[in-house]
């Protein structure tokens, strides 16, 4: 049920919205190509079964780890409607 001027499943919608949007950002992110025998930043050797596994990998799983832990991915919409979403 929506209340005043919103149509019938309009939370279900801003719902899949944001679920498609994480999904084709995930996607844009996925590695392609030739994975790196060395890494990038540090180096060493990255393990054949991890190459295997993430094609077009270019970092060991220690300097990963280090990258991932400072990305930060957030969205610039609001898609939430409650007064306490929009203060945070």
């Amino acid at each position: 049920m929506a209340g005043g001027w919103a149509k019938d499943g309009a939370v279900q919608d801003q719902i899949d919205a944001s679920v498609d949007e994480a999904v084709a950002r995930a996607k844009s992110q996925m590695l392609k190509g030739e994975s790196a025998q060395f890494c990038e930043e540090c180096g060493e050797p990255i393990p054949e079964r991890r190459r295997v596994a993430l094609p077009g990998v270019q970092l060991c799983i220690n300097c990963q780890t280090e990258i991932e832990k400072y990305a930060s991915v957030t969205s610039s919409i609001n898609r939430r409607g409650s007064k306490d979403s929009q203060l945070r």
